[in-house]
């Protein structure tokens, strides 16, 4: 049993490691704790008589451990569903990403986790942190959960923002390859609250693009708005995202909105800006937004000798961040694009 049904408590006082167990909910769900910050929940019925739903979710949190909102966002929903008062009519994968830096209030301890998925784990140095194993193991688990090729999966990894943005809540949509984008699951985003979308060109090292590249999942970065400490977040600037999430894990369709275009702001990655050397700096405030754009020919940053000015009309800047290790990335330029009318 869970203490208090309070997950994240247990996970907290448990950094890296937990012994696995498992037990019956009165309800006859299954809760079975594969490692700390990890719990997989499985309804003893589910649509159609099927045990385990027809879907299996991953719900991932805490990647960065001082995004604390999606954090109590998702400790409240599992709290709900192993009291009872809740009941699940799907699979569910919770992961609490990185205990350690939650309980140090830091976005990680020794290396940002969301650069090291698709193997990146294991690239350069190799196995070196306990970020790069954790990262790796979450990944494994990933794998055990979507085991069944027959069932629909879903990734939804949810963070906050560094600074503020014109957009507060937009998710990161992964490249695709060949598969097509899914309206149906921006719809969904839109029920959460989140109807800005970036879409990914290429490949990356984030956990969103794994669970998409590697399992053929729907899977998103979801950006809820912005760090703060635990305990201080508003918590009705979430409640679209709650209730959508709620549906999603307790009734065998969510009830979604009909399409409209307009609803939506959609962003392409246009290009992705590397530091270079230590030398890189940007030339505009420190606290200017997510999404604020500059006018053509405007000297963004300098890296030694190297100039990145902006190129196109409403190109806009998303996650700028200088202090990240040489060969990472310090921004994403984007600009406006449709998918669908």
């Amino acid at each position: 049993m869970i203490p208090q049904h309070d997950f994240l408590a247990l996970t907290r006082s448990h950094e890296w490691q937990l012994e696995p167990f498992s037990y019956a909910l009165a309800n006859g769900d299954r809760v079975s704790v594969w490692d700390t910050g990890v719990l997989c929940l499985e309804p003893a019925s589910g649509a159609g008589d099927q045990p385990g739903g027809r879907k299996d979710i991953v719900l991932s949190c805490g990647i960065h451990g001082n995004e604390t909102a999606p954090i109590e966002i998702c400790n409240q929903l599992l709290t709900r569903l192993l009291e009872g008062e809740l009941q699940a009519r799907h699979r569910i994968l919770f992961l609490f990403g990185n205990p350690a830096a939650m309980n140090l209030g830091v976005r990680e301890v020794e290396e940002n986790m969301n650069r090291l998925f698709s193997g990146a784990h294991s690239k350069g140095e190799g196995l070196c942190n306990r970020e790069r194993i954790r990262a790796m193991r979450l990944e494994q688990y990933v794998s055990r959960f979507f085991a069944d090729p027959d069932r629909p999966r879903y990734h939804y990894d949810l963070h906050t923002a560094i600074r503020g943005s014109r957009h507060e809540k937009f998710a990161v949509y992964p490249f695709p390859h060949e598969r097509p984008h899914c309206r149906e699951q921006v719809q969904f985003l839109g029920a959460c609250g989140v109807r800005t979308i970036l879409l990914s060109g290429g490949p990356t090292t984030t956990f969103s693009y794994y669970s998409s590249h590697q399992h053929g999942a729907h899977a998103f970065t979801v950006e809820l708005g912005k760090v703060r400490p635990f305990g201080e977040n508003d918590m009705t600037r979430f409640i679209e995202t709650k209730v959508a999430l709620q549906e999603l894990v307790t009734r065998d369709e969510v009830a979604l909105e009909p399409w409209r275009a307009e609803d939506f702001t959609l962003f392409a990655i246009d290009r992705v800006i590397n530091k270079r050397s230590e030398q890189f700096r940007f030339l505009f405030a420190s606290d200017v937004d997510n999404f604020t754009e500059f006018p053509q020919g405007f000297v963004l940053a300098e890296d030694g000798d190297l100039r990145y000015t902006v190129e196109k009309p409403r190109e806009a800047i998303v996650f700028p961040n200088a202090n990240v290790e040489v060969g990472q990335r310090t921004v994403l330029l984007v600009v406006p694009t449709r998918l669908w009318d």
